[in-house]
């Protein structure tokens, strides 16, 4: 994600993703809260649709940071 309008692309695509509560979306990177459905397979499917691609995902006890 290199400009806003990017940013807003990948908030909009992980908003459809079932079990994020939030989503804290940025140029670089995104970090997201979750009940546990969210999984990165489930967020690399929702930004293929939107253009972008999931380089890496961590998963800290209920948080997934996003590059």
């Amino acid at each position: 994600m290199t400009c806003q309008r990017c940013v807003q692309a990948v908030w909009t695509s992980l908003a459809a993703v079932e079990g994020i509560e939030t989503a804290e979306v940025g140029i670089g990177g995104a970090i997201l809260e979750h009940d546990g459905r969210a999984t990165p397979d489930a967020l690399r499917a929702a930004l293929a649709v939107a253009g972008y691609e999931l380089v890496d995902a961590t998963d800290e006890r209920r948080r997934l940071r996003v590059l």
